[in-house]
């Protein structure tokens, strides 16, 4: 394999890829409105010589390049988040503009520089002949992750029948390799109360006081430590052998959290006492946690198993409908994922780019100060791979153009020459995986 080749290609098509990015960054395309961005991915596809491309009914667009049986994938997401407050950027997010080093607008970073650097990626093994001749490479541009993450490969995987070797997830990573990243669900606790006039509360039974003393318990799980003197053991236990087989990988990832994220009550008027509360709960996990063991762990608390009966515990469903129109319910369950370094997939990614660009992180000058990191590591925020092998145990890592601070930011960047190094890393990876 001819390293310099393989950098010198993905040089050349550098100012492709800068204007394809600009053209994805106009045209909005928050979660379930993604049409647009969707069929210009397509079109950049098709023009470039892809062996098939499809659109599927949730709205995806897959290409492929090669016909062997085997598949290699490498997914990114299209969608974005909105742009929140206006004020607080100082140019227009769709419009966005360029320099010799950024591009500036919303889903640069997160994460459309991703699938950009990823078809560009299957372009030049293409041109150079780098598919293995048994291998078809996929290159996914997906919908809805920000709303739900790895819903869309819950489609691709169930009902289009597609199960890759390894999937390449072109989320932002800083320079780096990423094996793994903590889970995450939403649950929600519902407390029922007993409405009365508000001049006499003890005719009543508030349900917003049984919900403050739970959310007591619910900030100890969070913050307390895990010794014999705490009544509610805090989350930070899993890092611990006495509590979590699973430790280890549970101290890479880093420990679970949990937030209320919103309240919401009923009552009669503001001159009653309320009848009913709730509260999403915002829940990160790591390894050795699951849903079943989140939701008993609310459960237990001492103040929900005080009030009994009027508290329900539960997670929430996700039904939006895609920008096609199709409906495809899922549990708001995303699982927790990690490989060990010594993996296949996560080694042929690191020797493509120690081959190609060494064993540091690489980047523009002023992203240098946030990748003084090791090359292999992991994400803080969670991705497609919840699904990809959280659900399914499909081989995941991660190396992708921008950073994780960028995401969901005002005024977002990225940097051209992250385009260009993960493109040639993406071309160089098929051929030096050994299953």
């Amino acid at each position: 394999m001819d390293f310099e080749q393989i950098k010198q290609a993905a040089q050349d098509y550098g100012p492709a890829m800068n204007r394809f990015l600009r053209d994805l960054i106009a045209i909005p395309s928050e979660s379930c409105e993604e049409e647009g961005v969707i069929r210009r991915c397509a079109q950049e596809m098709e023009s470039l010589g892809f062996d098939k491309v499809e659109i599927d009914p949730m709205g995806n667009c897959l290409g492929w390049m090669g016909t062997g049986g085997r598949i290699m994938a490498f997914d990114g997401h299209i969608d974005t988040v909105g742009i929140g407050n206006i004020v607080n950027w100082t140019d227009d997010p769709y419009q966005g503009y360029e320099t010799d080093r950024i591009i500036y607008g919303r889903g640069g970073s997160d994460q459309e520089g991703g699938v950009v650097a990823a078809v560009y990626g299957a372009k030049i093994m293409k041109d150079l002949g780098l598919i293995p001749q048994d291998t078809s490479i996929l290159v996914t541009a997906t919908v809805q992750e920000e709303d739900c993450d790895g819903l869309c490969w819950q489609y691709i995987h169930n009902e289009l029948g597609i199960t890759p070797e390894f999937v390449v997830s072109t989320e932002p990573t800083d320079g780096g390799i990423y094996r793994g990243h903590r889970g995450r669900m939403e649950i929600r606790v519902d407390v029922h109360g007993v409405s009365c006039h508000g001049s006499a509360p003890e005719r009543g039974d508030n349900a917003i006081y049984k919900m403050s003393d739970i959310l007591q318990d619910v900030r100890s799980l969070n913050e307390n430590g895990c010794g014999p003197e705490n009544e509610v053991k805090g989350l930070v236990k899993m890092l611990e052998p006495e509590f979590n087989p699973a430790w280890e990988d549970a101290r890479f990832l880093g420990r679970g959290t949990i937030t209320v994220s919103q309240i919401f009550y009923t009552s009669p008027s503001r001159c009653a006492v309320a009848d009913s509360c709730a509260v999403s709960l915002d829940r990160r996990m790591t390894a050795g946690e699951t849903w079943e063991s989140c939701l008993e762990e609310i459960r237990q608390l001492p103040s929900v198993q005080k009030y009994g009966e009027d508290v329900k515990v539960s997670m929430y469903t996700y039904d939006r409908p895609a920008w096609t129109g199709l409906v495809y319910p899922t549990e708001c369950y995303f699982p927790t994922w990690v490989n060990k370094e010594t993996a296949p997939h996560v080694q042929a990614l690191a020797d493509a780019h120690k081959a190609l660009f060494g064993e540091q992180r690489q980047g523009d000058a002023d992203a240098m100060e946030k990748r003084n990191r090791p090359l292999i590591d992991k994400w803080t925020f969670s991705t497609n791979g919840v699904s990809i092998q959280g659900r399914y145990g499909i081989p995941c890592v991660g190396f992708g153009p921008g950073a994780e601070s960028q995401a969901h930011a005002p005024n977002e960047i990225t940097w051209k020459s992250d385009l260009v190094r993960c493109a040639a890393v993406y071309a160089a990876m098929p051929g030096l995986y050994k299953k």
